[in-house]
């Protein structure tokens, strides 16, 4: 069966008698034209209608897209001869109501029907889509081919499989309900059948071959090897990097392949494009050596970085924060953009990997560094409040850099978060430089360092050991506060106000009164100074002690204790009552009765006890 219909090229002219024979012929046997075939004579043509002459009253008007078809093209003149079906022999305009494509279905229809019968493949041409499938024009006749009947593998996009001339076979025909269905998977499986197992029993990795591009993915294309189809991987298509196969590859395209891998149990194949070419990758590390700078295009730009292409399928990538020294939450997009030249240097390359880390900012002076030579420690900047939270101030010390001021450094008085209170964004302070880190692009600023800080200052005088004299100016539940010189506030703890338990009570003291103390520590972090009335007191005591010696040697603790006492009344005596006199006096009377009392206790005690030492020794001698 022929896809196309080729009339006679010289006009043939017949007589009026000649074709009322050749009409007589054609109509032997039949009593009327309608229903049935016959020859006509085309004796016009006019706006695309072909005026045909069948031997009746009058002629009939068939358009002429019914001599055309899907993939085939004819052409008439006046005086050829076609077949035309009789409809009506004549119609409501009193013309011969007559049809060139139902005659030429007329005729294909015994064709296919042996064809049928035979199991002979038919050529049709694919030329629209209905519900389910697809319409094929098979030479006149329409048959209807099922979605799941257009290839061995559902395909996306059939578009490259219409409007060709291609074969089918015919899975079911009905005239009476002019009902036909063919198949086009049917011809590949039997075709393809033949081929695989020849592809196949000859196939081997690393073997060159021819295919056409049968379909693409997303993730690649397959090709068609003649009777096997192959995967081609969008990463082994090119030494470039592709953002989508169809920039590269197109449906029906002819190109040559590797065999990369070839499973013969599940008869995958995998197919290279690539490694047909020389890897660019080659030599690359002794072309781009570590920290030389070159220039590249941006080929594509990314939320993590951006591509830059070195030469043809060489690519390093400019990680987000290799950009810039000072834009750190900035999309790439707006620093780069796509086919910019730019230099950069490069930072790392791994073949393993076959990765080049490049670097943009290193090309450019580091602001950092900049700001680290032209201001040192202890420089005082003037600059705009940027940005305030919990922990501290950020301060713009340039108009790209910004500095920090943590809380701890706002106020040598107030804590932290009063001081951070007293600031607003967008207020111009000054602040002193106090430590600049150019690696980890940090710069350490200061408030409080701006003004004398009056805890150290009163320090300079007092070290831990030290016995001070302070007014008391507060009474807590857990100690007492005391005021010492140059403003500094020293805290003695509950358990530190006296060497007797009893005595360990805040409320035994008044606000105003002065206090001897031991500094025992300085915190630093609250700002206070630790003392202790209790060390204060053992130490006065261990003095005492080695002064006057010892209960070893014979003496009572009362008598000790009694010799200190009146040494210190004596002393008294002779020191001038003047305002100079030291304000532990006070205290060493307070303390002392308590002690005499003590004393005399166990002096009373000790005669008593000797005694009754003595009277047992004694009675020991006699038995």
């Amino acid at each position: 069966m022929t896809s196309t219909t080729n009339t006679t090229t010289e006009p043939t002219h017949f007589s009026h008698e000649d074709f009322a024979t050749l009409l007589d012929d054609s109509l032997a046997g039949k009593k009327s034209f309608e229903g049935s075939v016959v020859k006509g004579l085309i004796v016009g043509i006019h706006n695309d209608i072909a005026i045909i002459d069948v031997g009746l009253k009058s002629e009939g008007r068939v358009p002429m897209k019914e001599f055309t078809g899907h993939g085939r093209t004819v052409e008439l003149r006046v005086g050829d001869t076609v077949d035309v079906y009789v409809e009506r022999m004549e119609d409501k305009n009193g013309e011969a109501l007559l049809s060139v494509e139902k005659a030429r279905r007329e005729a294909v229809w015994g064709e296919l029907d042996k064809s049928y019968q035979e199991g002979i493949l038919v050529n049709g041409v694919i030329f629209g889509k209905v519900k389910g499938g697809f319409a094929v024009d098979l030479d006149g006749a329409v048959a209807f081919l099922p979605g799941s009947q257009v290839d061995i593998r559902p395909i996306r996009d059939i578009t490259p499989l219409m409007n060709i001339v291609q074969p089918f076979k015919l899975l079911k025909m009905d005239k009476a309900r002019s009902n036909i269905v063919v198949s086009r998977r049917s011809v590949l499986e039997e075709t393809r059948a033949e081929a695989r197992t020849e592809l196949v029993s000859n196939l081997s990795e690393g073997q060159v071959l021819a295919g056409i591009v049968k379909n693409i993915t997303d993730y690649g294309a397959f090709i068609d090897l003649g009777g096997v189809d192959g995967l081609l991987h969008v990463t082994d298509i090119s030494w470039r990097r592709i953002n989508h196969p169809s920039d590269i590859l197109k449906v029906g395209e002819s190109i040559q392949v590797q065999v990369i891998r070839f499973n013969r149990e599940n008869q995958r194949i995998s197919l290279g494009m690539k490694q047909l070419e020389e890897d660019p990758w080659k030599g690359v590390e002794e072309r781009y050596q570590i920290g030389s700078r070159l220039r590249g295009v941006v080929t594509n730009v990314t939320d993590y970085g951006a591509f830059i292409e070195l030469e043809p399928a060489v690519e390093g990538l400019i990680y987000v924060t290799e950009m810039s020294w000072t834009k750190k939450n900035v999309h790439p997009g707006k620093i780069l953009s796509t086919s910019q030249e730019v230099e950069v240097q490069v930072l790392d390359v791994d073949m393993n990997k076959r990765r080049i880390s490049l670097g943009l900012k290193q090309c450019q002076d580091n602001p950092w560094q900049n700001f680290k030579d032209n201001h040192p420690i202890g420089n005082i900047l003037e600059g705009e409040v940027k940005n305030i939270t919990e922990f501290g101030l950020f301060v713009g010390v340039s108009d790209d850099l910004d500095g920090m001021v943590h809380l701890t450094d706002l106020s040598w008085s107030k804590s932290g978060e009063e001081a951070l209170a007293e600031y607003k964004k967008g207020q111009v302070i000054k602040v002193k430089v106090l430590d600049i880190d150019a690696e980890k692009e940090r710069i350490s600023l200061g408030v409080k360092q701006l003004e004398q800080d009056s805890f150290s200052t009163g320090l300079a005088n007092i070290k831990k050991g030290d016995v001070v004299t302070g007014t008391i100016c507060a009474i807590l539940d857990k100690g007492i506060e005391v005021e010492l010189d140059g403003g500094l506030i020293g805290a003695i703890r509950k358990a530190d106000l006296s060497r007797d338990r009893d005595w360990q009570r805040p409320d035994r003291f008044a606000v105003g009164e002065k206090v001897d103390a031991k500094v025992a520590s300085i915190d630093r972090l609250s700002r206070k100074v630790i003392l202790s009335i209790k060390s204060r007191e053992i130490d006065e005591e261990k003095q005492v002690m080695s002064e006057f010696g010892s209960s070893d040697s014979g003496a009572s603790l009362g008598d000790i204790l009694g010799a200190a006492m009146n040494k210190a009344k004596a002393k008294a005596k002779e020191e001038p009552k003047a305002g100079t006199a030291k304000t532990a006096a006070p205290k060493e009377k307070a303390s002392a009765p308590k002690k005499a009392v003590a004393s005399d206790e166990k002096a009373d005690k000790a005669p008593a006890a000797k005694k009754a030492s003595a009277k047992k020794s004694a009675e020991k001698k006699e038995d």
